[in-house]
């Protein structure tokens, strides 16, 4: 029976030296070790990321995971019951060593039914709230002070997706009439991080963008709760990531849609989701599956633009 140890991290400026001394102090024996590369985002769901699914392919029946607390390894309570339901069925023991989960046994089933007790689901679910709730405050109050800094003149952002030591290499290949598309793929780059390469030359240098979408009129649709979590994980382009991050939440039930309104958009969107639906040795979350497939039968009802 192997002890198998899962380790990540949200950004890469993030270390797991706390994590290592909480597993080195728990003393577990031949430790076979999965670590996600640095800044797997916490958004995607474990049974998404590589090296969780690698350990699940790894695992057989009567080991243990062990993590040194659940949010390394889950975000909210749906995926906490996703990967209990895998590991069940796997046979295969989860122990955290560190936090509110620590005391519990997750794994507890009802002995005639083999369904998760409800004790243990209720806390779960409870516990999970809890800590959505801590992130979200943490997150405002990162916004906040980001306004606070912008107000003051300081500009805080990401990075620049062009290396500074290819920059200049962007900016003269688009004043020798170049488009931003042709840019964007020779340095595997967004759009938009070509246009912040050369944003001080737009005014007077017209780029020629290629395949270009016809304008439309903004459609306004709910997107489910777990096809805007997907997505907000996958590498978008601006105006595709803008929509999203303007969209409004609206409760339904335990879960939610995001109402997104903006032009030309949903279709591409429903094409980023495809890995919802499983392949590629990728295993399938049900309800993920549906929350496409929702999302496909809703977009394909929108009205088509018609030509101009």
């Amino acid at each position: 029976m192997a002890n198998l140890v899962y380790k990540r991290v949200s950004t890469d400026q993030q270390s797991t030296a706390r994590q290592n001394l909480v597993l080195h102090e728990a003393g577990i024996e031949d430790p076979v070790v999965f670590e996600e590369d640095p800044g797997t985002s916490s958004r995607l769901h474990p049974l998404q990321r590589p090296k969780f699914r690698e350990l699940l392919t790894y695992a057989r029946p009567g080991d243990t995971v062990h993590i040194s607390e659940m949010f390394r390894l889950v975000r909210g309570t749906g995926h906490i019951l996703d990967v209990l339901d895998v590991l069940h069925r796997e046979q295969v023991a989860l122990r955290i060593h560190d936090g509110a989960f620590s005391a519990m046994d997750l794994t507890a089933r009802h002995p005639r039914t083999g369904e998760l007790l409800s004790t243990v689901k209720f806390m779960v679910q409870t516990l999970a709230a809890a800590g959505e709730l801590q992130r979200d405050l943490q997150r405002e109050l990162t916004y906040d002070g980001l306004r606070a800094a912008e107000a003051k003149g300081s500009k805080g952002g990401r990075r620049p997706a062009v290396p500074a030591d290819k920059l200049e290499d962007v900016r003269t290949a688009y004043l020798e009439n170049r488009s931003i598309a042709a840019l964007a793929r020779d340095y595997r780059v967004s759009r938009g991080a070509i246009r912040t390469a050369v944003a001080d030359l737009l005014p007077s240098h017209t780029a020629i963008e290629e395949d270009a979408p016809p304008p439309e009129l903004p459609v306004t649709l709910d997107m489910p709760g777990k096809v805007a979590d997907f997505l907000r994980t996958t590498e978008l382009e601006p105006a595709e990531r803008a929509a999203l991050d303007h969209g409004v939440a609206v409760r339904r039930g335990q879960g939610y849609t995001l109402r997104v309104t903006a032009p030309a958009i949903h279709r591409q969107l429903l094409a980023y989701c495809q890995p919802l639906d499983g392949g590629q040795g990728a295993p399938v979350v049900p309800a993920q599956r549906k929350a496409r497939r929702e999302y496909e039968n809703r977009v394909h009802a929108l009205p088509v633009a018609s030509p101009r």
